[in-house]
């Protein structure tokens, strides 16, 4: 019925003139940069690495009875168990590559494709969201721009959802002193435990929905922008190169092969390097 609903919306005056007046794309800054530079892909690939590894264990840990391993620290007594260290070192990698992601993202220009610069991002986000809806999707050039709806979601997944997963993984982390007595008050663990899991939960629609998108509106073309860097503002071009698919199916393999490694058998020799494990 809502595919339905906003096909009828788009055949009458009022929808044809809002799609008039809002195409679902804002126009960019003059001096905004197009494509997506290399650096990008790396972060994309390593971003992609890490926040799948960390679903994976965050999982385990919240479902997790009577854990395999456990990891001491060398300067501290504090015990926790080996898919406990291993969520935490993932998230400590997962931010370092974050905060890379960022500082890149301000100094090349980067920020201007998914920061909106205008309060017409709304209505434009709505338009494109109304014409997924129809199944008649736009036509798509991230090389070039991001529909307003794209924009958004970038957003706030870059400067929403993962400094919300940071810090509320920080305050249940071990590396939340027990001396802060005024900020555990001020911030108790059970409020960082009432937004963890819910932002995980984004995460998890956010990357269902963006491959799904990602390959049905246009897979090489889409591909070869994220993993090869390779497009033009014309959207034909680049549309069967391969090149991208294949970068991206290596990356897949890469992924699986982490995850089936990421087993206490395995985990333990390295967790050994930084401090003690233990069956109990």
């Amino acid at each position: 019925m809502a595919v339905f609903g906003a096909r009828y919306f788009f055949t009458t005056e009022m929808g044809t003139d809002f799609l008039n007046r809002y195409s679902g794309h804002m126009p960019l800054p003059d001096n905004a940069p197009v494509g997506i530079p290399a650096w990008m892909n790396w972060q994309h690939f390593f971003n992609m690495f890490f926040i799948v590894l960390i679903i994976r264990s965050g999982l385990q840990i919240r479902y997790e009875r009577k854990p395999a391993a456990y990891f001491t620290p060398k300067k501290s007594s504090a015990k926790i168990s080996l898919t406990l260290w291993f969520h935490l070192v993932l998230d400590l990698l997962w931010v370092i590559n974050g905060a890379i992601f960022i500082v890149l993202l301000f100094v090349t220009g980067h920020w201007m494709r998914i920061v909106p610069t205008s309060w017409e991002v709304f209505p434009h986000a709505l338009s494109a969201g109304l014409q997924y809806l129809t199944l008649d999707w736009p036509t798509e050039n991230g090389w070039a721009n991001y529909n307003a709806l794209q924009l958004l979601t970038y957003f706030l997944t870059v400067f929403v959802a993962a400094p919300l997963a940071i810090v509320s993984g920080f305050r249940m982390s071990h590396f939340w002193s027990k001396k802060w007595t005024k900020a555990s008050k001020f911030y108790p663990a059970p409020v960082a435990r009432k937004i963890h899991y819910p932002v995980m939960i984004y995460l998890v629609i956010f990357i269902i929905v963006h491959v799904v998108l990602v390959l049905a509106t246009g897979a090489l073309r889409n591909l070869n922008h994220m993993y090869a860097a390779q497009g033009d503002v014309d959207p034909t071009v680049y549309a069967n190169n391969w090149t991208g698919f294949f970068i991206f199916l290596g990356s897949l393999v890469v992924l699986a092969a982490a995850w089936i490694a990421a087993r206490p058998m395995l985990l333990a020799p390295v967790a050994r390097l930084f401090g003690k494990v233990t069956a109990r």
